[in-house]
């Protein structure tokens, strides 16, 4: 086997009993980093330090992972159009926040014979939300219902309007005439009109 220092300098190839000996003699663990390479690769370390280093780098690992959020929108075949509307709406919204969208569509009744209008209808949203998504999984029937899952459009960015709060309850200031800077006279309040 091949066989590392605790420095981090290859020893050498030697015997497993030649390796434990030597781990034995510096008071450190013999561990196996490599079973499946030829000759397999072993590290002379301490086995607690090992383990400490190989927890802090699966947190990191786990940390650097970016959780997908998958949010739902639940339609019927006989939906009117101004929810689908607001369904769409919802949905590019999502889609803007990096979440994926799962479609789902449910039959009631009879109106399962007829899975023809709920694909037109998942195709229509797709179409619609083509610009800021892709069909992860086309429509799929599952029983009563019927499934399509949208993720976020590869290098799309955000769109801005979606960003941008306009400020609320800040009237606008009307123009009266006689009161405008230009005209050599200060803005006066209604006040102050009555009072003169």
């Amino acid at each position: 086997m091949r066989v590392i220092g605790p420095d981090g300098k290859q020893v050498g190839v030697m015997s497993s009993r030649d390796a434990l000996g030597l781990a034995y003699d510096r008071g450190l663990d013999l561990i196996e980093i490599a079973p499946q390479a030829d000759p397999p690769v072993c590290r002379i370390q301490d086995y607690g330090k090992y383990r400490f280093e190989q927890t802090k780098r699966e947190k990191e690992a786990r940390r650097a992972q970016k959780k997908v959020e998958v949010k739902e929108i639940r339609l019927r075949p006989k939906t009117g159009e101004h929810d689908i509307a607001v369904r769409v709406r919802a949905a590019r919204r999502f889609l803007d926040d990096e979440a994926k969208v799962k479609v789902w569509l449910r039959f009631r009744g009879r109106e399962v014979t007829h899975p023809e209008v709920a694909l037109a209808l998942l195709e229509r949203i797709a179409n619609e939300l083509s610009d800021v998504a892709i069909v992860e999984q086309r429509p799929a029937r599952e029983g009563r219902t019927m499934l399509m899952v949208l993720g976020p459009a590869p290098g799309r960015k955000k769109q801005a309007s979606s960003q941008e709060q306009k400020p609320r309850g800040q009237p606008q200031q009307a123009a009266r005439p006689g009161s405008s800077p230009e005209e050599g006279g200060a803005a006066e309040s209604p006040g102050e009109a009555a009072a003169s």
